[in-house]
Protein backbone atom coordinates (compact mmCIF):
# COMPACT_ATOMS: atom_id res chain seq x y z
CA UNK A 1 0.00 0.00 0.00
CA UNK A 2 1.55 3.66 -1.16
CA UNK A 3 0.92 6.16 0.45
CA UNK A 4 0.80 9.74 -0.77
CA UNK A 5 2.94 12.28 0.65
CA UNK A 6 0.06 14.40 2.51
CA UNK A 7 -0.97 11.38 3.74
CA UNK A 8 2.05 10.25 4.95
CA UNK A 9 2.61 14.26 6.68
CA UNK A 10 -0.67 13.87 8.12
CA UNK A 11 -0.07 10.80 10.01
CA UNK A 12 3.46 12.32 11.13
CA UNK A 13 1.71 14.96 11.99
CA UNK A 14 -1.07 13.23 13.84
CA UNK A 15 1.53 10.51 15.75
CA UNK A 16 3.30 13.71 16.90
CA UNK A 17 -0.12 15.55 18.57
CA UNK A 18 -0.46 12.06 20.06
CA UNK A 19 2.60 12.34 21.98
CA UNK A 20 2.56 15.80 23.02
CA UNK A 21 -0.79 15.37 24.48
CA UNK A 22 -0.17 13.83 28.28
CA UNK A 23 2.44 16.97 28.70
CA UNK A 24 -0.13 19.27 27.75
CA UNK A 25 -1.94 17.60 30.58
CA UNK A 26 0.94 17.75 33.29
CA UNK A 27 1.52 20.72 32.57
CA UNK A 28 -1.90 21.71 32.79
CA UNK A 29 -2.04 20.48 36.67
CA UNK A 30 1.95 22.04 37.55
CA UNK A 31 0.28 25.32 36.65
CA UNK A 32 -2.72 24.52 38.81
CA UNK A 33 -0.15 23.68 41.71
CA UNK A 34 1.90 26.47 41.14
CA UNK A 35 -1.09 29.08 41.23
CA UNK A 36 -2.08 27.33 44.68
CA UNK A 37 1.42 27.67 45.89
CA UNK A 38 2.70 30.57 44.50
CA UNK A 39 5.24 28.87 43.01
CA UNK A 40 6.95 27.67 46.58
CA UNK A 41 9.03 24.54 46.83
CA UNK A 42 6.26 21.47 47.65
CA UNK A 43 8.23 18.91 49.44
CA UNK A 44 6.67 15.50 49.62
CA UNK A 45 4.68 13.51 52.31
CA UNK A 46 3.18 15.25 54.89
CA UNK A 47 -0.47 14.08 53.36
CA UNK A 48 -2.60 11.38 53.33
CA UNK A 49 -4.14 10.48 50.36
CA UNK A 50 -6.38 8.00 50.08
CA UNK A 51 -7.73 6.36 46.61
CA UNK A 52 -8.49 3.04 44.74
CA UNK A 53 -5.38 1.74 43.14
CA UNK A 54 -8.13 0.36 40.57
CA UNK A 55 -11.81 1.83 39.67
CA UNK A 56 -14.02 0.18 37.43
CA UNK A 57 -16.04 3.26 36.82
CA UNK A 58 -14.25 6.80 36.72
CA UNK A 59 -17.92 8.57 36.53
CA UNK A 60 -17.15 7.89 40.96
CA UNK A 61 -13.76 7.43 42.63
CA UNK A 62 -13.78 7.71 46.27
CA UNK A 63 -10.94 10.04 47.74
CA UNK A 64 -9.60 11.26 51.03
CA UNK A 65 -7.16 13.36 52.08
CA UNK A 66 -6.04 14.44 55.51
CA UNK A 67 -2.90 16.55 56.43
CA UNK A 68 -2.02 17.72 60.30
CA UNK A 69 -1.89 21.56 60.48
CA UNK A 70 -3.13 21.88 56.81
CA UNK A 71 -5.24 25.18 56.35
CA UNK A 72 -6.00 24.22 52.47
CA UNK A 73 -5.64 20.98 50.75
CA UNK A 74 -6.17 21.21 46.75
CA UNK A 75 -7.26 18.13 45.07
CA UNK A 76 -5.79 17.43 41.16
CA UNK A 77 -6.64 14.57 38.45
CA UNK A 78 -3.68 15.45 36.25
CA UNK A 79 -5.28 13.49 33.16
CA UNK A 80 -8.73 14.88 33.34
CA UNK A 81 -9.16 17.64 30.42
CA UNK A 82 -9.23 19.87 33.89
CA UNK A 83 -6.94 19.33 36.50
CA UNK A 84 -8.52 20.97 39.42
CA UNK A 85 -11.12 18.93 41.48
CA UNK A 86 -11.51 20.26 44.80
CA UNK A 87 -10.09 22.43 47.10
CA UNK A 88 -10.91 22.13 51.21
CA UNK A 89 -10.16 25.04 52.97
CA UNK A 90 -9.83 24.61 57.08
CA UNK A 91 -10.66 27.25 59.40
CA UNK A 92 -8.55 27.21 63.00
CA UNK A 93 -11.29 26.14 64.47
CA UNK A 94 -11.55 22.91 62.23
CA UNK A 95 -11.38 19.46 65.04
CA UNK A 96 -9.17 17.85 62.00
CA UNK A 97 -8.05 18.74 58.66
CA UNK A 98 -8.98 16.10 56.58
CA UNK A 99 -12.20 15.58 53.82
CA UNK A 100 -13.67 12.85 51.53
CA UNK A 101 -15.23 13.09 48.13
CA UNK A 102 -15.76 11.28 45.02
CA UNK A 103 -14.16 12.92 41.81
CA UNK A 104 -14.35 12.13 38.38
CA UNK A 105 -11.51 10.32 35.83
CA UNK A 106 -11.07 10.84 32.59
CA UNK A 107 -8.66 7.38 32.61
CA UNK A 108 -6.27 5.94 34.49
CA UNK A 109 -3.97 8.98 35.82
CA UNK A 110 -2.35 9.83 38.65
CA UNK A 111 -4.56 11.85 41.74
CA UNK A 112 -2.47 14.28 43.49
CA UNK A 113 -3.23 16.30 47.15
CA UNK A 114 -1.09 19.16 48.09
CA UNK A 115 -1.55 20.62 51.35
CA UNK A 116 -0.78 24.04 52.53
CA UNK A 117 0.34 24.24 56.38
CA UNK A 118 0.06 26.86 59.02
CA UNK A 119 3.89 27.50 58.83
CA UNK A 120 3.59 28.53 55.05
CA UNK A 121 4.90 25.63 53.54
CA UNK A 122 3.69 22.96 51.24
CA UNK A 123 3.66 19.51 51.19
CA UNK A 124 2.16 16.81 48.56
CA UNK A 125 1.22 12.90 48.08
CA UNK A 126 -0.02 11.08 45.05
CA UNK A 127 -1.74 8.15 43.80
CA UNK A 128 -1.83 6.60 40.58
CA UNK A 129 -5.58 5.28 39.88
CA UNK A 130 -6.46 2.73 36.94
CA UNK A 131 -9.72 3.39 35.40
CA UNK A 132 -11.24 0.86 33.49
CA UNK A 133 -14.39 3.12 32.09
CA UNK A 134 -13.66 6.39 31.79
CA UNK A 135 -16.08 8.81 33.38
CA UNK A 136 -15.32 12.74 31.62
CA UNK A 137 -16.75 11.68 28.52
CA UNK A 138 -14.25 8.51 27.78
Amino acid sequence: MEFSRRETLAMGLGAAMVTVLPFRANAAADDRIAAFTGGADVAEGGVTLTAPEIAENGNTVPVSVAAEGASAILVLATGNPEPGVATFNFGPGAAQQAASTRIRLAGTQDVVAVAKLADGSFVKASATVKVTIGGCGG
